[in-house]
C-alpha cells in the first residue's frame, strides 16, 4: 500500500513538472552518481557530468537532505534550465523531493540555486531510503 501511494506521488510530481516544462527547452543535461547514508538527516556525496553547449564538465555534489532513513547508492539524470553561462551552475540548490525506495526505486526532484538555475532530476536508488521534504545540494564544476 505504501509503495502504491509513493508511486502515485512520484507520478503526480512528474506530471506536474512535465506540464510546467513542456514548452521550455532545457539548456543542459546532468548525470549524477552518489552514495547516501541517512538517519533522520541524510548526507550524500558524489560526482557527475554537466553537458552544456556540446561540452561535458565534471561536477561534484555534496548534499544535505531532511527526512531520510537508510543507506543507498544513487544515480540520477535530468535537465537544467536557465543556465546562461556555465559559471552560473555552481551553487547551493534547494527544492522539494518526493519518493521512497525499498530494494530499488526512484524519486523526482526539482531544485534551484541562487543564480536561478533549475535542475530537475529523476533519481534511482539501491538500498533502503525514504525521502520526502526539503533538501539542499551543493553542486559545482570541478576545477
Amino acid at each position: 500500500m505504501n509503495r502504491l501511494v509513493t508511486l502515485m506521488l512520484v507520478g503526480l510530481l512528474t506530471l506536474t513538472l512535465g506540464v510546467a516544462r513542456a514548452a521550455e527547452t532545457p539548456d543542459a543535461s546532468i548525470s549524477l552518481s552518489a552514495d547516501s547514508v541517512a538517519a533522520g538527516i541524510g548526507i550524500s556525496w558524489g560526482s557527475g557530468t554537466l553537458t552544456y553547449k556540446g561540452k561535458t564538465y565534471p561536477i561534484s555534489v555534496d548534499g544535505l537532505s531532511v527526512g531520510d532513513a537508510g543507506i543507498s547508492k544513487i544515480s540520477a539524470s535530468g535537465k537544467v534550465y536557465n543556465l546562461n553561462k556555465v559559471e552560473d551552475f555552481n551553487g547551493n540548490y534547494t527544492g522539494v523531493a518526493a519518493g521512497a525506495t525499498v530494494g530499488g526505486g526512484g524519486s523526482v526532484s526539482a531544485m534551484q540555486n541562487q543564480n536561478g538555475v533549475r535542475v530537475e532530476l529523476v533519481t534511482t536508488t539501491q538500498g533502503l531510503k525514504f525521502t520526502l521534504g526539503a533538501n539542499g545540494v551543493n553542486m559545482k564544476i570541478k576545477q
